[in-house]
């Protein structure tokens, strides 16, 4: 089944990867000029990390990624509000993953253009609009380099072009921009001493916009004692300052000197990482409402362009993988790609659209908000029982990553000739 791809970032790469392992001709055009190993951190818990190990990746990912064990909720004064264990520490049969964002793109690019071909990505291609007819979907696009239209034709058209994807907009024409939450994110990655064990994701403050993030992505074993440290300070404005479109606002560092003063972490220097960081940059906090269908005919979304979400739970980008591995089962196991697509639809939504309403109520950054409230940690009863339920919906405990029937499935035969 020939499937246009619209998007070349993790989701779009990661969906190329999973059509052609169920015998899939995926196609991929990505706006950008080149793929470039640009960004910062992202974490994937191991309901993703056992997708992309049943893709084959599970040695490329190890050896680019850094496996944290440990999730440390912190008041503003370092005082441990709530703690818990991760991946493998935690029983998960996988573990999860801590990676710069640029560093899994690349890998996956590689992986990609080695499976499928030099030309599985087309580059420099920017979505317009598309067609469907009753045997497929021709997609148009523009040439940022000639200006002249080029079309792509297939059976499936897939929208993996992120929260501000062009392919929701011409399914939803009157939906707007994305909702901001009021909070700005200045993020860095910088070489930085080890932190704690090393292998420790920290989370201090308290309510959105008012809460510093740190953990390291790189293996400070390897480095001579320092490790690549991604960090985020949540930084809140008021409505005048809603953010423009475009590219990330860079931050200077006197700007970011200002903010951070007044955290005095023990266990860190927020001040030493922002000094050591070669970008600062500033990421709108934003989400959209939940759709209340992603597929119609032979046209869908995953990912960010499907279920935009605020950043709780280290789940956006997981829950983008798992997506286009259950899109892959469905067109595996469904002749009419219609009915594929209604069945991914079906599957997937209900479970993500939970996710990005939860996310709006912190998810279970609920617990570090209360604690906040509270005037110190939460009885453990009561904040495991947030991180529980918020696991739960996600379909992201042990027992249900664990045990889930894998998403795995046998290689379409070819057609045979007409």
């Amino acid at each position: 089944m020939r499937t246009t791809v619209v998007g070349g970032g993790i989701a779009g790469l990661t969906c190329a990867l999973s059509l052609h392992a169920v015998g899939g001709d995926p196609q991929v055009y990505e706006a950008a000029r080149s793929v470039e190993a640009v960004g910062v951190g992202i974490n994937l818990l191991p309901h993703a990390v056992r997708e992309l190990a049943e893709l084959g990746l599970a040695g490329e990912l190890a050896a680019i990624a850094l496996p944290p064990h440990r999730l440390s909720y912190r008041d503003r004064t370092g005082r441990v509000v709530w703690e818990e264990s991760l991946g493998l520490a935690a029983g998960y049969h996988w573990p999860q993953y801590s990676v710069h964002r640029g560093r899994l793109q690349t890998l996956l690019l590689a992986a990609v253009r080695e499976r499928l071909g030099p030309d599985a990505v087309r580059t420099g291609l920017r979505f317009q609009r598309f067609e469907e007819s009753p045997n497929g979907v021709r997609a148009h696009f523009l040439d940022r380099t000639s200006g002249r239209t080029v079309t792509g034709d297939a059976d499936v058209l897939v929208g993996a072009d992120g929260i501000d994807s062009v392919v929701r907009a011409r399914l939803y024409p009157h939906e707007g921009p994305p909702r901001w939450t009021g909070v700005d994110m200045w993020r860095g990655v910088a070489p930085h001493p080890q932190i704690l064990d090393g292998r420790t994701i920290v989370v201090a403050g308290g309510t959105p916009g008012d809460k510093f993030i740190a953990y390291p992505i790189g293996d400070p074993a390897a480095e001579a004692g320092e490790a690549l440290v991604n960090w985020v300070l949540e930084v809140r404005h008021g409505p005048s300052a809603r953010p423009q479109g475009g590219l990330p606002r860079r931050i200077t560092l006197e700007e970011a000197r200002a903010r951070l003063a007044s955290w005095g972490l023990p266990l860190t220097d927020p001040a030493v990482l922002a000094e050591r960081s070669p970008v600062i940059a500033e990421y709108p906090m934003l989400d959209r409402d939940p759709l209340p269908r992603w597929s119609f005919g032979r046209v869908t979304l995953l990912g960010d362009a499907a279920h935009p979400m605020l950043p709780m739970g280290m789940n956006g980008g997981s829950q983008s993988i798992v997506d286009t591995r259950v899109l892959a089962w469905c067109l595996a196991r469904e002749k009419d790609p219609v009915t594929a697509l209604r069945r991914y639809d079906d599957i997937r939504r209900p479970t993500v659209n939970a996710v990005v309403l939860a996310n709006r109520e912190l998810g279970p950054e609920e617990i570090i908000a209360r604690a906040e409230q509270y005037g110190g940690p939460l009885p453990a009863p009561r904040a495991e029982a947030i991180a529980n339920r918020y696991r739960e919906l996600a379909r992201a405990t042990v027992a249900q990553v664990n045990t889930t029937a894998s998403w795995t499935t046998a290689r379409r035969a070819p057609s045979p000739a007409p």
